[in-house]
């Protein structure tokens, strides 16, 4: 059969392959991997400092009681006995607290709290002038924990002393 004008000779259209070359799947996972390890080092850091949080507020709590067990306490008192270990409950007078420290924390009676063993607690009082009143009192409760260290500062004054 001959091609002529009049009958053109018809080519059946090749069908179209479809899908992706190598580069093209090579290029969409390299993008794929890169966006997946941004995600993931995201996660990551929310991850390890996602209990930060906590931990700052359970320090807190801590230096707190402590300051207001502290600021509780006459301003001075009788010489008491010294206390052992971590005990506080022979503290009679806010001086008592001077150059207190504990390893782990502990209720008054001297009792460790096995929930608050890694942290440690230390204090310091000492005689400062505040507002122009000389009989005050500067206390200082500093916790630490894993290399985290928060310091509460309180003031006891001699209110009750004529």
């Amino acid at each position: 059969m001959c091609a002529d004008a009049r009958h053109p000779v018809r080519r059946r259209p090749r069908a179209r392959q479809g899908g992706f070359t190598l580069p093209e799947a090579l290029l969409a996972i390299v993008v794929i991997g890169v966006g997946l390890a941004g995600v993931m080092l995201a996660f990551s850091t929310v991850v390890r400092h996602g209990a930060d949080p906590v931990l700052r507020k359970q320090m807190t709590a801590i230096a707190q009681e402590l300051l207001e067990e502290i600021q509780l306490k006459p301003y001075t008192a009788a010489a008491n006995s010294a206390a052992s270990g971590c005990a506080r409950d022979t503290f009679n007078d806010v001086l008592d607290y001077n150059g207190y420290a504990s390893s782990g924390f502990c209720t008054v009676d001297g009792v460790a709290i096995s929930a608050l063993s890694t942290f440690n607690v230390s204090t310091t009082v000492a005689s400062a002038t505040l507002n122009g009143v000389a009989a005050a009192l500067k206390i200082t409760v500093t916790v630490q924990h894993a290399g985290e260290s928060l310091q509460l500062v309180g003031w006891r004054t001699d209110y009750a002393s004529p």
